[in-house]
This record gives C-alpha cells, structure tokens and sequence, in this order.
C-alpha cells in the first residue's frame, strides 16, 4: 500500500512544482526561456540536455495531474485560481498593470496546480476514503 500524504510530503510536491515552473520561466530574466532565447546561435548540446530534463518533469506533473484531476478538475482548478487572481486584481491588492507581479502569482498558481494534481490520488483517498486504481492489463 502506498504511503499516506503528510503536509512534508505535499509541500516537497508543491515545491519541486514551483520550481519547475520557475525554472522553465520567470520574469527575472534567469531561466531556461531567457537561457536559450537570448543566446539563439549558440545553442549547446548542454541546453538540449536540460531542456530534455524540464521536458521530462513538465510530463511527469502534466500526465498526472490529467489523469488524477481529469479535465473537469483541472478546469475547475483554473477557474478557482483563476478568480482568485481576478479578486487580487479588482481589490487593488495587486496591480493589474505589474507584469512582474501577475506573472509571479500565475507561476505560484501554476506550481500549486500541479502539486495538487500529483497529489490528488493521496487527497481524495483521505477525504473520500476512495482508492484511485490505474487499469491493469492481465
């Protein structure tokens, strides 16, 4: 049986989710986007090999978070996070016209997206006590 989900665990989900999301692109200008796009002629094999990298991990939480939260759930996930952002906005809290500051909630919200989607499986079964079971072929 799978070990159960403790805040430890989701938080280290959560965080190498962030990561990756900031990695991939930020606003800073210190990223993989900003790495390869500002040097264009000189692309290395290194960047390939990180790119593959990010690929990878991009897979890994897309794939599971599809899969554990399905598109209605990864819908009402956007639409969640999304308002949210909207009420920062419209309240004043964050300036709709910080670039820098709407990119930095969208990648929080991002990385948060997919902790909870690799995560789902763990939640759902604590607060449901349902088993999520991939299909196994005999």
């Amino acid at each position: 049986m799978a070990s159960q989900l403790t805040w430890g665990g989701f938080g280290l989900r959560w965080l190498i989710a962030v990561i990756l999301v900031v990695v991939t692109y930020n606003p800073e200008g210190y990223s993989y986007y900003d790495w390869v796009v500002s040097h264009t002629p000189h692309f290395t094999v290194f960047k390939l090999f990180v790119g593959v990298v990010l690929l990878i991990g991009w897979t890994i939480y897309l794939r599971a978070t599809l899969r554990s939260l399905g598109g209605l759930g990864l819908g009402l996930a956007i639409a969640l996070f999304g308002t949210f952002i909207w009420l920062l906005v419209d309240m004043g809290w964050v300036p709709a016209d910080s670039v820098r500051a709407v990119s930095y909630i969208v990648m929080f919200v991002l990385g948060s997206v997919l902790a909870v989607g690799i995560s789902w499986s763990h939640i759902r079964r604590r607060v449901s006590g349902q088993l999520d079971v991939d299909d196994v072929e005999e």
